[in-house]
């Protein structure tokens, strides 16, 4: 797949299909919605393509370019997923105040039809562009027939009665509703950062906890336990993780701590991934650390014992 940044680029090698989106979690919707584009381009000979901006576009709302969006993805993220999806082609650029101020129409002539030099674009049944948000699906349709390419329309997807969405997702996550936001993404909610030091008490007790430091602006789920799936390069474990302010020892900052079952060793500064796969139980505050330590047996044997169920 070939990732270009589009800032300062037109494309001409290359006659495009493009999906338009902020795709933010790439789920079940949105990989329906490229997979088309991808199906379309191959159909007409097209390279298909999907645009990503470099920050979601609810960024620049406030004047020091921050919002306390939480994301579901990061760009690395969306990169591989939709490398996985079958994408040959990714433009990258910055959402900014003067993309943001172009209409309806400049947009298109700026970016659809200049830049990337677009054929067929496709777009959820909710895709709103152009300043303020005023054009939708529908306009740009007409501006395709107009300018010379086709609007691709993707209809909604359900589960039961509800339609899968980013916020759906997101606030799924912040609920602890792990189970139903992975059913929406078609894959686990997973988070990223790096290990750091720590107070050592997981290690005292007998639980030695990696420490994570995000590397981005992620979507938190609620305080408490959970059962995960830690990614240590290539290789996969089960894994306990705590996010929560340790009220059994009166801690007033929010941390992720994640237990690793059978691993040991070193892993201060390493990169790591960790896969939410169900939410366990609320953070508690106990009496003493010996029953936070017979909690915490018991929650391990949980999850194991669920882990050899489902496998």
């Amino acid at each position: 797949m070939e990732i270009i940044d589009l800032n300062s680029y037109e494309e001409r090698n290359y006659e495009t299909a493009v999906a338009l989106g902020n795709f933010d979690g790439i789920h079940i919707g949105h990989r329906y919605l490229i997979k088309d584009m991808v199906t379309k381009a191959r159909d007409s000979n097209l390279k298909s393509s999907v645009l990503l901006f470099k920050n979601h576009t609810k960024t620049i709302l406030n004047k020091d370019g921050n919002t306390n969006l939480g994301i579901i993805t990061s760009n690395a993220q969306k990169l591989e997923i939709l490398e996985e999806l079958g994408v040959e082609v990714v433009y990258t650029m910055n959402f900014d105040k003067n993309i943001m101020r172009l209409s309806g129409e400049e947009f298109v002539d700026t970016i659809i039809r200049h830049k990337l030099n677009a054929k067929l674009v496709t777009v959820g049944f909710d895709y709103t562009f152009g300043y303020k948000a005023l054009g939708d699906s529908k306009y740009l349709r007409e501006l395709g027939l107009k300018k010379g390419f086709e609007t691709n329309i993707v209809k909604p997807i359900y589960i039961g009665e509800e339609i899968v969405s980013s916020t759906i997702i997101r606030k799924l996550i912040q609920m602890g509703n792990m189970e139903k936001a992975n059913e929406f993404l078609g894959r686990c909610y997973s988070i990223r950062g790096k290990v750091v030091s720590g107070k050592n008490r997981g290690s005292k007790m007998g639980y030695p906890t990696a420490n994570i430091e995000l590397s981005h602006n992620y979507t938190m789920p609620k305080t408490g336990v959970y059962k995960t799936t830690t990614l240590l390069g290539d290789k996969e474990f089960l894994s306990l993780t705590n996010i929560g302010y340790n009220p059994t020892f009166n801690e007033e900052v929010l941390k992720i701590e994640n237990h690793i079952l059978n691993f040991s060793g070193n892993i201060y500064g390493t990169p790591i991934e960790v896969k939410f796969v169900d939410f366990i139980r609320d953070d508690i505050k106990f009496k003493t650390a010996k029953e936070l330590i017979e909690q915490i047996d018991k929650d391990v044997e949980y999850i194991k014992n669920i882990n050899d169920i489902y496998n």
